[in-house]
């Protein structure tokens, strides 16, 4: 019998041993499969909503940011206009130069760039320290200077070595020139870098992005004046840009509109003759056409030469310039402020006889000295032994300060005030540049208000012969003696003749103060007369700075005191410094039956204005009258001018 053994197969499960559930394996794999696809549904659901947010919410945002990497406006600088005088001769030019140009988003490595390029073309640290100046101004992907004024030298240097810096380029670029330097640096000014201020500026006046591109700006004078019309229109040129910055190609252009050029009054001849007239001296001339107060030639000295400014003037430079006791830096002859003196005597005049103070005919007796009425304060005259019986004519000509005492005292501070302040004492003149000062026409409220003290008899004694507190500029003077010549009418002292750009725009006067009226014609003359007799009566005060003159001409002199003299103290000028010494004053106009200029003169601390003014003035007039063309027509259309012509 065969026995089979009881050992267990190993196929064969024990019940301990669990059974694969095919099911349940199923269902699990559905569930996973099922939360796998949601998550990758809803990744793609994000990420479709991005890539519609992308492409269709947002799409012109985008596509304005992408723009915005890819495209980019370079600023095309403008051209800036000429100024020219009025006959044609350029005053303001620009100057080709050539200059390395970088920028900076272009090159790798910027520092180890400036270094290589000191050996190449001299780049110095100072050059540097601008370059990094300028970079902190500028926009993104502008060229900026790097080195300026490069010499044929340099740029051979450079253009051998070029290969090491793809990114650095020569070009070409204008600057300001002023051919005749300081001669007519208070009037033109100049222009120079815009620095931090003026950005701040042009931001709050909404200007600032018409300066794209440009590195200077008009500083001072018909520069900084007329800046607007002569800076011009920036253009632009459209470019797109690869991923390192590099121009690939040039989308469009818009080209540059130059500046206006502009045309002056000036006649640079008289300008520069009057200026070597007063090469040793300091003061200032002003000379305007009596007919519509133009002005043909304006001149202070010392002065300086504008053009150390248009690149920067260096420290030691400016320094010297600012610590010049002779004070260059500002114009005499809008800005200096002096005793008018004597020179105001026929302004006086109408005033007085307009308001029936004096008349023509009416005498007083000049002992030499004047006396405050119920006092014992005592006023000299000049003249010691004093003028006798003197009239209007008499004490205009012989500038009789007893009479003028006389006059201020019966006239009252108020109304003498009002009246000088017609003339345009103590306000500015409206001329066509910034840098001017009002000076000080004083009254009772100005003395309360400045000093907080109370104006006195005396205080208005002074004021009859322009001294005490009133002070006045060589351009007020001149203003003044305009009006007196044309009978009150009151014209603005200017510089710009025409603008020329796309269109011509001729002066027009924009009548900022009032005409002088409803005083007789005969009042006017009287005090013309008494100028007339400056110069011609026997005892006229300027009689022999004109002698023989082939022309008529009028005139008054002022002798302004630097400082004040005690009651019984003389004045000595060789016991006193140069700078003690009085200031000459005179003023002018000729011819004087039909007046063609009109002249002020201030030369600081030279004495007597008669016998050291007056012979200038003569000088003066004799250049215009007797040898120069500004009156006359030097084209057969006198309504086209060299300018125009030229253009």
């Amino acid at each position: 019998m065969k026995f089979f053994s009881k050992k267990k197969s190993p196929f064969l499960l024990t019940t301990r041993e669990r059974v694969r559930d095919g099911k349940v394996e199923a269902n699990l794999f559905a569930r996973r499969a099922l939360v796998g696809f949601l998550g990758v549904l809803a990744l793609t659901s994000v990420l479709l909503a991005n890539i519609y947010h992308l492409q269709v919410s947002d799409y012109q945002d985008y596509q304005t940011r992408s723009n915005g990497n890819r495209i980019k406006l370079l600023p095309i600088p403008p051209v800036r206009g000429l100024i020219y005088d009025r006959k044609g001769e350029v005053l303001a030019e620009n100057l080709t130069f050539f200059g390395l140009y970088v920028v900076p988003e272009k090159v790798d490595n910027l520092s180890e760039t400036l270094e290589k390029l000191k050996e190449v073309v001299g780049l110095t640290d100072e050059d540097i320290a601008e370059f990094y100046q300028e970079r902190k101004r500028a926009s993104r992907y502008t060229p900026i200077l790097l080195k300026k004024d490069l010499s044929e030298e340099q740029i051979a240097r450079f253009a051998v070595n070029q290969y090491l810096f793809p990114n650095v380029d020569v070009q070409a670029y204008f600057k300001r020139n002023y051919p005749y330097g300081e001669a007519l640096t208070h009037i033109i000014g100049y222009v120079a870098k815009i620095n931090d201020r003026d950005q701040k500026r042009l931001k709050e006046e909404g200007k600032y992005h018409d300066y794209a591109g440009m590195h200077n700006i008009g500083k001072l004078g018909i520069e900084k004046y007329y800046e607007d019309q002569l800076h011009g229109v920036t253009g632009f040129e459209e470019v797109e840009i690869n991923n390192r910055g590099k121009v690939i190609r040039k989308l469009r252009e818009k080209s540059a509109v130059a500046g206006s050029s502009i045309q002056l009054t000036l006649d640079i001849d008289l300008q520069r003759y009057i200026s070597n007239l007063l090469i040793d001296k300091k003061g200032a001339v002003v000379v305007l056409d009596a007919k519509d107060s133009s002005i043909l030639a304006m001149v202070t000295n010392p002065s300086y030469n504008n053009n150390l400014f248009v690149d920067g003037i260096s420290y030691d430079n400016y320094k010297l310039l600012l610590n010049d006791p002779d004070r260059p830096l500002y114009s005499r002859a809008t800005q200096g402020s002096y005793p008018p003196a004597s020179t105001i005597k026929p302004f006086m005049a109408v005033a007085g006889l307009t308001e029936g103070i004096i008349t023509p005919e009416l005498t007083i007796f000049d002992p030499g000295y004047w006396i405050v009425p119920n006092t014992t304060r005592k006023f000299r005259d000049w003249k010691r032994v004093g003028h006798g019986t003197t009239n209007l004519n008499k004490a205009i000509a012989e500038s009789s300060d007893t009479y003028f005492y006389q006059l201020a005292f019966n006239l009252g501070i108020n109304k003498a005030s009002e009246w000088m302040k017609k003339f345009g004492f103590g306000q500015k003149t409206g001329i066509d540049i910034f840098e001017e000062s009002a000076a000080i026409m004083p009254s009772r409220e100005w003395k309360q208000q400045r000093y907080k003290q109370s104006w006195l008899q005396g205080d208005t004694v002074s004021i009859g012969i322009g001294q005490g507190y009133w002070i006045a500029t060589p351009l007020q003077l001149a203003k003044a003696l305009a009006v007196l010549v044309n009978n009150g009418q009151v014209n603005t002292p200017h510089l710009m003749k025409q603008i020329v750009g796309t269109d011509v725009q001729t002066y027009e006067d924009p009548l900022l103060y009032e005409d002088i009226k409803n005083v007789p014609k005969a009042y006017w003359k009287a005090a013309k007369q008494g100028m007339y007799s400056v110069v011609n009566a026997p005892n006229g005060t300027a009689r022999k700075a004109f002698a023989d003159t082939p022309y008529k001409v009028a005139g008054k002199s002022g002798t302004a005191q630097v400082f004040s003299l005690a009651e019984n103290q003389e004045y000595d000028a060789k016991e006193l410094k140069k700078e003690l010494h009085d200031h000459a004053l005179f003023i002018s106009f000729a011819p004087y039956d039909n007046p063609k200029v009109v002249i002020s003169i201030i030369l600081e601390n030279e004495g007597g204005g008669s016998s050291h003014a007056a012979p200038v003035v003569r000088q003066i007039l004799d250049y215009i009258l007797l040898h120069s063309d500004i009156f006359k027509k030097s084209q057969k259309d006198p309504k086209i001018s060299p300018l125009e012509k030229g253009l």
